[in-house]
């Protein structure tokens, strides 16, 4: 069988599983978990002889034309790179783990079937996004996750929270894809052709007429699907989705469709100095906003979804200093460590009977209860600290190293402003991402009160998928800079001292202090009363304070920490807020983007919907109402003249007849 051929059936079982299991889901549901599991799995052994095949040398091409089209054809075509070959097994891979993981996860679930076979489709969508060579083609499996997002954000469409969350996701996105697809048609019409080879080639040639409009079309797609700046404020809401399904979404599909898109079409924004410099932005403030937001966040999930953001933000980084080796490095890596920090976090949800970090951390022995979850995800979270030896480290040290490269001049794929941002921006979110990161170990897993309810034992599909997850957590950064550099275009992926050593310094100081915070807070919430009166009052600490100097000058503190009332009392132990201060109510909130894209955007909206619904219901009703009620006016004053008396009607003969002769004569004179 030939290579193509395996690339073809790579995104085309998941999509005849899918196909199937919407079939069969009512009349044999016996087949719906072996058509959920199996699809994925195959297509991951054959992404794997795929890769083996291309090697990481020359690309696989292929194509054929779909249909004439005139100047511009769109093809069926395959460009299999180093890079397509690695991403479409990390999609199998993580495809096949979320549905193992769901058999146990949503095993009670009616609506499992369905559910399954859009995370087939999902699935298939974004292995069609990583093996395509035309466009167009991409931009259908573009299109179909974000209908597949809609829909699986959205399964718990009973609460209004799902509902919202999933209309929000399509709506932001699609706010994204309308440039997108404008740049892909302007793109398109300077080269000639929708095929990425034949896009490339007019790159390389100069022949490229408009760079950075069509490089800032495109990144507005980018950014909706990636959730960038300012178009990330749907992923911390698509938690209320099932969580395998937030797997699925952070960690291979849907928002590393982007990343992937940016570093498929590399040339294209560089050949845009200033497309460059506002990637570069964009990554930063992508990336330092969202690590701020998720040392804020409560609910386990949002700090994950933040933290997804962030290390997004660190690819579209390395992008934006022109290594996209160093952006799919980190691609990978992430895609285990943050696949297995949502699962792991799925165990933990399932045991505590609670999302909410706070109420954790007033759990004792929770870590007992799930002893796979709390070591796998320990091991996670270090990978996401980027601490040596684990996966992060590696690939975040690529990104770091390359923004060095180009910030001191030793390269010059990018200009040296977009390499400063990047670096100064990347070393700070690694401060900032140790520090949520312990944050959420210790407020998850070293509780102090009541013991942690026991719910029973996990099923063993979800349990078996964290530790197999654990493994490239450890292990994949080490190994892949070491005998992978031909896959990344032959770029060494070996740490560079300066960056590792100030990164690594700075990850264990914002270990440090957030351990410092919670030991601070964590004192002061055991000599606060668990759960206060309604008519308790902080003047009452104060109180305690000012009789007491030497010893209770920290109950001032809670002041500060609770923000002026009981009902804040519950979250007084939380580092986060100790750590950031009057920053902290921001951060909780996103920094209020929500609020302003309410502002100038829905508000106007739903005003101008209803100017529209009162004009259809008070004018444009109004003319359609007269206009019946007209005629039937004039109908209701002729039938009152039909009164059946003969004498009437020759009366009204005569009295016309007259009117008539007078009319005549009338006129005759006047002439």
């Amino acid at each position: 069988m030939t290579t193509t051929t395996l690339a073809v059936l790579v995104p085309l079982l998941p999509f005849l599983g899918a196909a199937a299991g919407l079939l069969l889901g009512r009349t044999a549901p016996g087949f719906v978990r072996p058509l959920a599991v199996l699809p994925p799995l195959a297509s991951l052994v054959l992404a794997a002889l795929v890769a083996v095949r291309q090697g990481g040398d020359q690309a696989v091409d292929s194509h054929a034309e779909l249909t004439p089209t005139g100047s511009v054809p769109i093809e069926l075509a395959l460009h299999i790179d180093g890079f397509a070959a690695l991403v479409a097994i990390l999609v199998a891979f993580v495809a096949t783990c979320v549905q193992i993981y769901s058999t146990g996860y949503l095993r009670d679930d009616p609506r499992y079937p369905s559910y399954a076979a859009l995370v087939s489709l999902f699935t298939s969508a974004m292995l069609l996004v990583v093996y395509s060579g035309d466009l167009i083609v991409l931009l259908v499996g573009w299109e179909v996750m974000g209908i597949c997002s809609y829909f699986l954000v959205g399964h718990y469409w009973e609460t209004p929270e799902a509902r919202a969350a999933s209309l929000k996701a399509f709506l932001v996105t699609k706010l994204g894809d309308v440039p997108f697809l404008i740049g892909l048609f302007a793109l398109a019409t300077d080269a000639g052709s929708f095929r990425i080879t034949r896009v490339l080639g007019t790159v390389a040639s100069g022949h490229l007429h408009h760079p950075t409009l069509i490089a800032l079309l495109l990144l507005a797609g980018v950014a909706g699907k990636s959730a960038q700046f300012p178009l990330h404020t749907w992923l911390p809401d698509a938690m209320a989705g099932p969580t395998p399904v937030s797997a699925l979404i952070h960690a291979a599909t849907m928002v590393a469709a982007g990343v992937y898109f940016i570093a498929r079409l590399l040339p294209v924004f560089e050949a845009s100095s200033a497309a460059m410099v506002i990637l570069a932005v964009m990554a930063a403030v992508t990336m330092a906003g969202s690590a701020l937001a998720a040392l804020a966040q409560d609910d386990i999930k949002r700090v994950l979804a933040y933290s997804t953001i962030g290390q997004l933000g660190y690819m579209t980084g390395a992008l934006a200093v022109g290594d996209r080796g160093a952006a799919v490095f980190h691609l990978l890596s992430h895609g285990a460590f943050k696949a297995l920090l949502f699962l792991a976090a799925g165990v933990i949800i399932h045991a505590a009977g609670t999302n909410s970090l706070a109420a954790m951390s007033r759990m004792r022995g929770l870590r007992d209860r799930v002893p796979d979850a709390y070591w796998t995800m320990t091991v996670a979270l270090l990978a996401l600290a980027a601490i040596p030896p684990f996966s992060g480290f590696f690939s975040k040290e690529s990104v770091l190293g390359a923004a060095e490269h180009v910030a001191s001049g030793s390269t010059d794929h990018a200009p040296g402003a977009a390499g400063w941002i990047v670096l100064v921006a990347g070393l700070l979110t690694a401060l900032l991402t140790a520090a949520y990161a312990a944050r959420l170990w210790l407020l998850a897993f070293r509780g102090r009160g009541a013991e942690a309810p026991d719910h029973g034992r996990q099923p063993l599909t979800m349990t078996v998928v964290l530790w197999v997850l654990a493994v490239p957590s450890l292990a994949f950064g080490g190994l892949a800079y070491r005998s992978l550099p031909g896959w990344f275009d032959g770029r060494d992926l070996t740490p560079t001292l300066l960056t590792s050593v100030l990164s690594t310094g700075l990850a264990l100081v914002g270990g440090l202090l957030t351990y410092g915070a919670w030991q601070r807070t964590s004192a002061l919430a055991a000599r606060v009363p668990a759960a206060p009166a309604p008519s308790f009052e902080w003047e009452h600490l104060q109180g305690e304070a000012a009789a007491h100097p030497e010893g209770d000058a920290s109950l001032v503190e809670a002041h500060a920490l609770a923000d002026h009332g009981p009902a804040d009392l519950a979250h007084a132990p939380d580092p986060g807020r100790l750590l950031l201060g009057p920053l902290h109510r921001h951060a909780a909130v996103g920094f209020h983007l929500d609020a302003v894209y309410t502002a100038l955007f829905v508000r106007p909206v739903q005003a101008g919907a209803s100017l529209v619904r009162f004009l259809d219901s008070e004018v444009v009703d109004t003319y359609v109402r007269g206009a019946a009620a007209l005629p039937r006016l004039l109908g209701a004053a002729v039938r009152r003249a039909q009164t059946g008396n003969v004498q009437t009607y020759v009366s009204a003969l005569l009295a016309g007849t007259v009117v008539l002769a007078v009319a005549v004569v009338l006129v005759a004179t006047g002439a």
